[in-house]
């Protein structure tokens, strides 16, 4: 099959070693489509993984190690000398983890770094990444930046610097930290975290001043060397600059030219000023105007020499503007981001054709840099000129005027992107930094706090949207704290704590739940409070597994003591109690802190009851929320099949609800269950398209490892050999991307990867994935239940019975009520199998109890009615469970059935197993097998 030149390029990152989500960001493509190219990869090139995709790749032209080109902006204009300079700081960051290039504003510390790190970029194997810290106002938002230059997403569970951290713990990489000086706290935060847990990382920072973190080493950048002779790279500079605009100079006016960077003190900002005004003023022009008593400003002591020259170059430029032009060039600086000529009209205060003709002469005087984007044209103030024209509007006393403008057109903006529909993603993307902007200036005005709650709680919806949760969760709770009605306050701290548990971060949905009791309690909503109390004690065993520090039971029941005084007459409280003591009270989602005793019947009785006061409210994630207490009693009792129906009932509910953080963590959870519970009844197509959902649910699209875990556990009992490889890829990358966490929703799709490579005699991708099982843990499940099944599978695949019998000792009443769960059948039919193989005595006692017991599975049912076909020597009931298994969508059952039939049958299944990548299966004893050809 023939490989597009998209998947090409694909191939050739993998054959770097780059991780998904470094390829994106190289080749400017979602993580989504890089896993579908990698997917089509393994496919087209019928390889079995990533690391035989990897060999596959082409060696690139002039051979040697490959490294991934640095991630770099590519300059708009040329770097003039700095040689010395340039090897000196390109000397230092291979020598030290931590450099901060430090020098005052525009003496041209960006250049030098970006210099110095394409110098470097050969001892960095994965990867140079720079990052513009220009747009980021809020010091906790560095790790989010970082996390955008590098393509990573958040780890649920994890914060943005955790997620950061996780992914260049072991990898060889240069950071370029660039502008760090107004978020200088922010950076060192970030950097000692990142220093202290990431040993083969590097950092080089620019700033105006050190940051004062450990390991970190200083390199003074200075301005451009000067010289009597006017041999000197700030001459260099000029002429270069001149001759770019069209006017290049002559040799013997190099002198003059000295004079007037000596004037400027070399500093490269200042003389690109002088440089792009040289066609309209000439060097006379600029000497002159290098003389104007306005060409500095007094900065006494809080500015030294350098930064009060990039002040009167600045002053300089200012003062040959126009007063509208002045006035624009102040009002515009408000902007964080790239901004367009419309919404310059509104935050200016200004008619449209007079500010469209002052953005063009500012851009003219390169005080503006101009760029077209999908949006259309785009101006941007560099960081130095935006602070300045700060200053100026403060000077003014606009400041205020003009930042509250900006405010409105941040509301205005965030409100039309809440119901846009096109682009929404791009056009988030380009008003973000100016929305957080705006947002941290208002939360500080006392007459603002209206207007910044508002701000606050769009940019929390908009930021879930988006999938960045972390954020999403702080923005709600700075609404919370900016809210002037308790009222409003525990609604924003309700939706944070709903956004914690899309992050599966427990502990902070049991904290924000609690908060919002008390707002609302505050507000005097007594039932809010109550309903809010017991959705905390709830959380704490129905999400138990999310959480570092567990409530104790005996905290959980004073929450529901509590809530029971103030329930009152309200439908929704009184719904949240009767939830609350479902779970607690008889520990239906306890069962990690042991047994109650016989409280099935208790259980259900109260989960019931639960579901149908929640009905009558008419809340759909009120009545999800206690159907899941339902299927958790149902599957304690044993009820396969009630267990099933009832998960199904919760996606009918949440499918068709709009989006929100509730309903997409009810959703999200919704879909694992009834994948589970329709595996366990037997509904193994059933379950593939839920995992199928919840594989591609955006929500979880930079979380691999999550999205997948259902679906490879389904393919591989379905014999879904090819999804499971490709699959497994996807997973093993994304987990390893996120810190490797140890959590146990994980083990039963390593459990199948690893049955997989076992049933393909795959020994080293076997004891791969074996070992990524022992680093998360082999609870009593992989005990009794899902590992059970997949090591039976693996040992009657060759032929060894009584190790399967072996590993599947244990009476099914002994282990399912806390381990086997939805595995039950699956345990039940594969024990009688087993028996029977392994010619068991009391293998026909076993077959008929298991025929009882998964009466009504087809899966189960095939399986035990195979067992009894072998057992009586029934060849044509034999071969019957074949189209059984088929019709199921049990591929990998079928053929086995084959196998064991004998004769054409055999080597028919044989050939179609190989055909899978499966190694040979054994036959079935000859006693079991009939001789004759059909």
């Amino acid at each position: 099959m023939e490989i597009s030149p998209r998947e090409a390029e694909v191939l050739e990152q993998v054959g770097a070693h780059l991780s998904n989500a470094e390829i994106a960001a190289r080749l400017c493509i979602s993580v989504r489509t890089v896993e579908s190219h990698v997917s089509s990869l393994l496919r087209k090139l019928e390889v079995p993984d990533r690391r035989a995709l990897a060999q596959r790749a082409p060696e690139p032209a002039g051979a040697g190690p490959s490294h991934p080109a640095p991630v770099l902006p590519a300059p708009l204009t040329s770097f003039i000398g700095r040689v010395s300079e340039r090897a000196e700081l390109t000397e230092m960051i291979k020598a030290h983890r931590q450099v901060t290039a430090v020098g005052p504003g525009g003496v041209g510390k960006t250049r030098l770094a970006l210099a110095a790190a394409t110098e470097a970029a050969g001892e960095y194997s994965d990867g140079v990444w720079f990052v513009d810290l220009v747009p980021v106002t809020d010091p906790g938002m560095i790790a989010t930046a970082v996390a955008g230059a590098l393509g990573l997403g958040e780890q649920p569970g994890r914060d943005m610097t955790e997620s950061v951290v996780a992914a260049l713990a072991d990898r060889q990489a240069l950071l370029v930290l660039d502008n760090c000086e107004h978020v200088v706290d922010g950076v060192a935060l970030f950097l000692e975290r990142l220093l202290a847990t990431c040993p083969r990382s590097t950092v080089l920072a620019t700033s105006r001043a050190r940051l004062m973190v450990p390991f970190e080493r200083v390199y003074p950048v200075l301005p451009l060397s000067l010289s009597v002779d006017g041999e000197s790279d700030a001459v260099a500079l000029f002429m270069e600059r001149a001759a770019a605009v069209g006017w290049p100079l002559d040799p013997p006016l190099r002198d003059q030219i000295a004079a007037i960077c000596a004037r400027l003190d070399g500093m490269a900002l200042a003389i690109e000023l002088a440089a792009a005004r040289y066609p309209t003023l000439g060097l006379d022009g600029i000497t002159a105007a290098l003389s104007h008593p306005l060409r500095m400003l007094t900065g006494g002591s809080r500015a030294d020499e350098r930064h009060r020259s990039v002040r009167a170059a600045l002053d300089w430029s200012h003062a040959l503007l126009e007063p509208a032009d002045r006035a624009l060039l102040r009002r515009v600086s408000v902007f964080v981001a790239p901004f367009t000529a419309a919404a310059a009209v509104e935050v200016a205060g200004s008619e449209e054709g007079i500010v469209a003709e002052g953005l063009a002469r500012l851009a003219e005087q390169s005080l503006l840099v101009v760029t077209a984007s999908p949006g259309g044209t785009e101006y941007r103030a560099l960081e130095t000129i935006r602070q300045y024209g700060t200053e100026r509007l403060a000077e003014a006393g606009e400041l205020v005027d003009a930042r509250s403008r900006h405010l409105r057109w941040c509301l205005a903006k965030a409100a039309g992107l809440a119901v846009a529909r096109q682009d929404w993603r791009a056009r988030f993307d380009r008003v973000a930094d100016d929305l957080r902007a705006a947002l941290a200036w208002a939360a500080e005005q006392p007459e603002q706090r209206t207007d910044a709650y508002d701000l606050a709680r769009h940019l929390a919806e908009l930021t879930f949207t988006r999938h960045l949760t972390g954020e999403s969760q702080r923005r709600y709770e700075q609404a919370a704290a900016l809210a002037t009605d308790p009222a409003a306050s525990a609604s924003m701290l309700r939706q944070a704590a709903a956004v914690a548990g899309c992050r599966t971060v427990g502990d902070d949905m049991y904290r924000l739940r609690r908060a919002a009791a008390d707002a609302a309690r505050s507000s005097g909503d007594s039932s809010g409070a109550a309903a809010d109390l017991t959705t905390a004690a709830t959380v704490a065993f129905r999400f138990s597994t999310t959480f570092v520090r567990i409530p104790p039971r005996e905290e959980a029941l004073a929450l529901i003591t509590e809530a029971r005084e103030l329930v009152g007459d309200d439908p929704a409280a009184q719904t949240a109690v009767a939830l609350a003591e479902a779970a607690v009270l008889t520990d239906a989602f306890g069962a990690a802190q042991g047994p109650p005793g016989n409280a099935v019947p208790e259980t259900i009785a109260r989960a019931e009851r639960a579901v149908e006061l929640a009905r009558r409210t008419g809340d759909p994630l009120a009545e999800s929320a206690a159907l899941d207490a339902l299927t958790g009693a149902q599957s304690w009792a044993g009820d396969t099949f009630a267990t099933a129906a009832t998960a199904r009932r919760r996606i009918t509910l949440l499918s068709s609800l709009p989006i929100s953080p509730a309903g997409t963590h009810e959703l999200i959870d919704a879909l694992g269950i009834v994948t589970e519970a329709g595996l366990g009844a037997g509904d193994v197509l059933g379950a593939r398209r839920w995992a199928r959902q919840l594989a591609d649910h955006p929500s979880l699209a930079e979380v691999g490892h999550r999205a997948t875990c259902r679906l490879l556990m389904v393919d591989a009992l379905a014999g879904n050999v090819d999804e499971v490889l490709t699959g497994s890829v996807r997973f093993l990358d994304a987990w390893r991307r996120a810190g490797s966490p140890a959590r146990s929703i994980l083990c039963p799709a390593v459990a199948a990867v690893a049955m997989i490579h076992g049933l393909r005699d795959d020994h080293d991708a076997r004891r791969e994935w074996q070992e990524v099982l022992d680093q998360l843990g082999t609870p009593p499940e992989h005990t009794y239940g899902y590992g059970a099944i997949f090591d039976a599978i693996l040992f009657l695949h060759h032929g060894e019975a009584p190790e399967a019998l072996e590993r599947m000792a244990p009476e099914p009443r002994q282990v399912w009520k806390w381990v086997t769960w939805i595995w039950l059948h699956w345990y039940v039919a594969l024990r009688a199998e087993a028996a029977v193989l392994a010619g068991s005595p009391g293998a026909r006692d076993r077959v008929a109890e298991a025929r009882t017991v998964v009466a009504g599975n087809p899966v189960a049912t095939a399986i035990v009615e195979r067992a009894q076909a072998l057992l009586d020597n029934d060849h044509e009931r034999l071969l019957a469970t074949v189209a059984a298994f088929d019709t199921a969508g049990c591929r990998y059952q079928s053929l086995r059935t084959l196998v064991l039939a004998g004769g054409d049958h055999a080597d028919r299944g044989a050939a179609a197993l190989a055909d899978l990548g499966l190694a040979p299966m054994a036959p079935a004893p000859t006693s079991m097998t009939t001789t004759g050809r059909s």
